[in-house]
């Protein structure tokens, strides 16, 4: 009967180790979609609330200048920032939180305006 405790026990501290950390949920624009038109803004959904003076997000249009407009709003485990307006082309998304358990996750992911 101990190993089956024992697996169990380990499992959970795996399973809780895992989580401890803000992962990137899902966006909108979403990640690697094609859109129409230019979005007015970028928005983040993470797996753990974000520590909002130590989170950011860029944007990059389809010229490689900044589109986005400067700081990111930060509410719970959402963060947005406002674009300018933009043409067609590719538009690249980085980003860089710190979750309310201290610890930090980045990542970058593309999405496409255009017919």
């Amino acid at each position: 009967m101990r190993r089956p405790t024992l697996s169990l026990l380990l499992l959970l501290l795996a399973t809780r180790e895992a989580a401890a950390h803000a992962f990137l949920d899902h966006a909108e624009p979403r990640v690697g979609n094609k859109v129409a038109s230019p979005p007015r803004e970028v928005t983040l959904w993470f797996t753990q609330k974000l520590e909002p003076a130590f989170s950011t997000v860029t944007v990059t249009g389809p010229a490689g200048q900044r589109v986005d407009t400067g700081k990111a709003r930060v509410s719970g485990n959402q963060m947005s920032v406002a674009l300018k307006p933009g043409g067609t082309g590719a538009y690249h998304v980085n980003w860089r939180v710190l979750s309310v358990d201290t610890h930090t996750t980045d990542g970058s992911f593309s999405f496409l305006v255009g017919q």
